[in-house]
């Protein structure tokens, strides 16, 4: 993943802790494999934990980098993607960045307002006629809603995702727009970006 201009040092600190404590764990194990009483399945389970959350860590940093050169709205995404998790109302959030996305979206409902969690949040409350679509923002305003995305055919069989999450990957491959996701049925936070799902913690979103 290439590095945008951004500059978040202490989530960039935190993570460099984190991977240490794992190499730390890593070479603690190595040194207890000739002792033929200790098992380290235990510590391998650990280990694992550790890894899932450095990845959500690391994902949730680098979504800031590929942000922060076309929206100053980090506080108001990150609340509404946060509130839209905890309620489990799912979402799909387009942030254009260079590529014209035209030729890529069917057009829905035109919004033209700035930005704002509570406008967003609205907009994909259930029964809302217009949450089932994907809105579309460009640097600061929400340009329109209930758009219909380009939908990847390459998760199938046992790798079966959702059509928001099928749709924010379809996107990706095609453009270099970063599409947030919500999971309605588990809550999860989610970003595509050049044809790959990365997942965020929710804790340290945006």
């Amino acid at each position: 993943m290439n590095k945008e201009n951004c500059d978040f040092s202490p989530m960039k600190q935190s993570l460099k802790i984190d991977i240490g404590q794992v190499i730390a764990a890593l070479q603690s194990s190595l040194e207890t494999m000739d002792n033929e009483n200790y098992c380290l399945l235990g510590n391998f389970e650990k280990i694992k934990n550790r890894f899932v959350h450095i990845e959500m860590k690391a994902a949730t940093f680098y979504l800031n980098c590929y942000l922060s050169p076309f929206t100053d709205k980090y506080l108001e995404l990150s609340i509404c993607v946060q509130n839209m998790s905890k309620r489990k109302h799912g979402g799909l959030i387009v942030i254009k960045r260079e590529d014209s996305l035209e030729s890529l979206i069917h057009p829905g409902i035109s919004i033209e307002a700035e930005l704002s969690h509570s406008l967003l949040e609205s907009i994909f409350f259930p029964g809302n006629p217009l949450h089932d679509g994907a809105v579309l923002v460009s640097q600061n305003h929400i340009i329109s809603a209930a758009n219909v995305l380009p939908l990847s055919d390459r998760y199938t069989g046992d790798k079966k995702l959702g059509t928001r999450h099928r749709a924010a990957l379809g996107l990706s491959e095609k453009s270099d727009a970063l599409v947030l996701v919500v999971s309605e049925e588990t809550g999860r936070i989610s970003f595509a970006f050049n044809g790959s799902m990365y997942p965020i913690t929710t804790a340290e979103v945006l």
